[in-house]
């Protein structure tokens, strides 16, 4: 009899699992962006929550939690509740790189998050303030090999990807510079458009819009050719640096233990913000594309996670930078 009531109880419990998650969502869901608002993971999480929101029927919120490099914010996201209603916005940096250049991270990003999808591909652009003077990339690495510390690269925080691309860029010439941490691209990109920092290196979302309106100056772009954004300006490759590439994937994912059909249903909704002629726009206009479908799932994303741990370990070790 004991034994009845006990899969009695299971059976309802799981019954009880599969309602919810066949309802989901009944209200908001938050979307965690673990920088400060104004850059690159801000404007490309709240396009998707915006298409996303479309199609669940439901707001879909995003929560700026700035820190550390983005590592309060994953933090925040690891410890919430398994059950779709908070979801996180990263990238390379945060949900990869990040175990290499930190020390005490307080997650794996292989086994401590419950991956939804790429959604995004977009190129990086350094640029330099309009007060330095700085017109082109070997005017900045001359002043660089001159100046060493005296020159500053204002970053979004230890482990993010506009940390991770000077370093690496530091490391490919064999030369020194300071690199000044901010909470997130905006402040960064304020500081180099008053000259406090001399430049900086973040993704096209940010760089675009930065460098059409005057606020700074953009000296190349990474990737194989030339973006149709920025017609003028030259690769990595054609400023004289031709082993710097770096194309940073952003992606969405949730806590370890969000229930498949769940997560199939948050998938459904990224599938259908990528189809939405309003990200499809703005996607264009800021050179981000988005992966081939076989390219953007829960498992692609599973395994570039994987990869990219492995491959900026590597990187890391390799440039003689010092975890912190």
């Amino acid at each position: 009899m004991r034994g009845k009531l006990w899969l009695a109880a299971l059976m309802a419990l799981c019954c009880g699992r599969g309602a919810v998650a066949q309802d989901f969502p009944t209200r908001t869901v938050t979307m965690i962006v673990p920088s400060a608002p104004g850059g690159t993971l801000d404007a490309l999480g709240r396009l998707m929550a915006q298409g996303m929101a479309e199609d669940l029927g439901h707001n879909v919120v995003v929560e700026n939690v700035s820190g550390a490099g983005s590592i309060v914010g994953m933090q925040r996201l690891v410890r919430s509740a398994p059950d779709g209603y908070v979801i996180g916005f990263g990238n390379l940096g945060s949900l990869a790189a990040n175990v290499a250049v930190t020390r005490e991270l307080g997650f794996d990003p292989r086994q401590d998050l419950t991956p939804i999808g790429i959604v995004a591909n977009v190129p990086m652009v350094i640029a330099a303030s309009k007060q330095s003077g700085v017109r082109d990339l070997g005017t900045l690495l001359s002043r660089i090999r001159e100046r060493g510390d005296g020159v500053n690269f204002g970053t979004p925080g230890t482990g993010t990807t506009g940390h991770l691309a000077p370093a690496y860029l530091l490391s490919l010439t064999k030369l020194h510079a300071t690199l000044v941490p901010y909470r997130g691209a905006g402040p960064a990109m304020s500081d180099l458009a008053a000259g406090t920092v001399d430049a900086v290196i973040d993704q096209t979302v940010t760089m675009i819009p930065a460098h059409r309106g005057g606020t700074a100056v953009a000296l190349a772009v990474t990737g194989p050719q030339r973006i149709p954004q920025l017609p003028d300006v030259p690769t990595f490759a054609e400023a004289g640096v031709p082993g710097f590439d770096m194309v940073i994937w952003n992606a969405i994912a949730g806590p370890k233990g969000i229930p498949e059909p769940v997560v199939q249903r948050l998938v459904r909704s990224v599938e259908a913000a990528l189809a939405s002629p309003t990200v499809i726009s703005r996607f264009a206009e800021l050179a981000t594309t988005a992966p081939a479908p076989e390219e953007r799932g829960p498992e692609a994303l599973r395994q570039r996670i994987a990869a990219d741990v492995d491959r900026w370990v590597r990187v890391v070790r390799d440039a003689g930078i010092t975890p912190q």
